[in-house]
């Protein structure tokens, strides 16, 4: 689905943006009128462009909460948030090194953080004990009722999300229907790569684990009722997760990805065998090539080289291998739904690859472009998305 901009990543990445606008992390106008002044295929101009609208939207949220209007003061935040985050900040990751970055995201988590204050409930900002550290988490209550045990749906992010965009993506469904909500930042993601400098791990049930445990201290939390989703390259690590913690009694993977490195490989077939033969000098030459010529695959490679640990695009690659579902698949036995976008460019095929590789109790949902929700996520349509994932739960739950 095309937007606005010609280049596919400046209009898949206002498509994210302006979907959020469903559950409050967006106005139309405001993407719009950003998206007309940004220079095509000019990542400066846009980082420009959404930070002047960030700051605008962040003022308003500013006045309105100084004057006690607490309401249009915390939709403001959210969507500066969104902004701060998914806009401005977003392809700055092409220069991991840039001094922008870690002003320009944290000023989004401020601003999700001065809105949770505004939530009634209040969203509890929440620390999850991990290997002798703590990674940030928020936790989501239905109501002020503090002894009545609540299903609950633990979120997960992917490559490039943050735990704020999970509230627009899920916890405010999860919510509307009567799920307590935890969404948190593993290694590789979020704040926990921008401030901790952990980048990812393949056994991402290691994360997960100390989550759940957290969970189950909550007297908010029916033990019998969690569930896990994941979004984008958290369609692995959901299911990866749930293969080794059988505390989690339902997983929803969207979209599912069964190998990430099958992923990659399926995009470079060109060089396909100068990968598996590790001929670092052809292989980082043609990436760099590519990436020269598609602002796309600059972010995707650069991002992923910083969240990954990699020095180079075949060290990415490389190290890519670890994050498949190859040979564990088989252990996960809650029941499982795996998503599927149909012209999902980012994890082509991986969504039926996994589906067709579980043994648990399964159903596939293929979203389609009739409906509008052929993209990766279904960023545009999120209401839809929502409706299928938490009818599911629903049914599987016996909520």
């Amino acid at each position: 689905m095309k937007l606005v901009f010609h280049d596919p990543s400046f209009s898949f990445q206002l498509l994210r943006i302006i979907g959020q606008t469903y559950y409050g992390g967006a106005d139309i106008g405001e993407c719009l009128s950003t998206a007309y002044r940004i220079k095509e295929g000019d990542t400066e101009s846009w980082y420009n462009e959404w930070l002047k609208t960030a700051d605008r939207v962040y003022k308003y949220a500013e006045y309105c909460n100084s004057v006690g209007h607490k309401i249009s003061a915390r939709e403001g935040y959210l969507r500066a948030s969104s902004y701060y985050q998914n806009g401005a900040a977003f392809y700055l990751d092409i220069n991991p090194s840039d001094s922008r970055i870690v002003p320009t995201w944290q000023k989004g988590v401020e601003s999700f953080s001065k809105a949770a204050k505004l939530f009634s409930p209040p969203i509890e900002t929440i620390e999850i004990s991990y290997e002798g550290i703590t990674i940030p988490g928020y936790f989501y209550k239905v109501d002020n009722d503090d002894n009545t045990r609540r299903p609950t749906v633990i979120l997960s992010t992917g490559l490039d999300g943050s735990q704020e965009e999970l509230y627009f993506l899920g916890a405010a469904a999860a919510l509307q229907r009567g799920y307590n909500c935890i969404t948190y930042e593993g290694p590789g993601q979020g704040s926990v790569i921008r401030n901790q400098k952990l980048p990812f791990r393949p056994d991402w049930e290691k994360v997960v684990t100390p989550v759940v445990d957290f969970a189950l201290n909550r007297n908010e939390v029916d033990p019998k009722k969690i569930a896990l989703i994941g979004y984008s390259m958290g369609g692995y690590l959901a299911p990866r997760a749930a293969a080794f913690d059988d505390r989690i009694m339902a997983c929803i993977a969207d979209d599912g990805v069964f190998s990430i490195y099958e992923a990659y490989i399926h995009r470079l077939q060109m060089i396909h065998n100068e990968i598996k033969n590790g001929h670092d000098h052809i292989v980082n030459k043609v990436i760099e090539t590519i990436m020269h010529f598609d602002i796309g695959t600059r972010w995707k490679i650069t991002h992923s080289m910083w969240v990954f640990g990699a020095k180079s695009p075949l060290e990415l690659i490389q190290k890519t291998s670890e994050y498949t579902m190859q040979g564990i698949e088989h252990k996960i036995k809650c029941p499982t739904l795996v998503l599927a976008g149909e012209k999902d460019v980012s994890f082509p095929g991986q969504a039926q690859m996994l589906y067709d590789l579980l043994k648990c109790p399964k159903k596939y949902i293929l979203f389609t472009t009739e409906e509008g929700a052929e993209d990766h996520c279904h960023p545009a349509a999120l209401s839809l998305a929502n409706q299928r994932i938490f009818d599911w739960l629903d049914e599987t739950l016996q909520k």
